[in-house]
């Protein structure tokens, strides 16, 4: 197997596993914080920083998602799952650009 394979097969496992592997957060709410969207307050502005700007998430954003219910674990998750899903779409810009760039088309989708 190729290395650009290999990453791009570790790459989709990675996701697989964050999105419908076990967790204490449900698939559902894994799902949306991987696509930052259908949120809920407080747990919207928690993602939307980790998204758009992580070093402005503050110990008030954690404490805010789990008084909201969340457990610690579930919050933890939640992060991870939208840190990952804004890295997958950078992953997938930048393999479009290049793919653009060389003018070889778009590669293989690789999540």
């Amino acid at each position: 197997m190729a290395n650009e394979d290999r990453k791009r097969a570790a790459h989709r496992a990675l996701v697989d596993r964050l999105l419908n592997g076990k967790g204490r957060a449900s698939a559902q709410q894994r799902a949306r914080a991987f696509g930052n969207e259908g949120l809920s307050p407080p747990l919207d502005a928690l993602i939307g920083k980790v998204v758009a700007s992580p070093a402005q998430v503050t110990e008030a954003d954690l404490a805010a998602a789990k008084a909201s219910g969340l457990t610690e674990d579930q919050v933890f998750e939640l992060v991870v799952c939208a840190a990952v899903g804004h890295s997958a779409r950078l992953y997938e810009a930048g393999l479009a650009a290049l793919a653009e760039a060389t003018g070889k088309g778009r590669p293989e989708h690789a999540s």
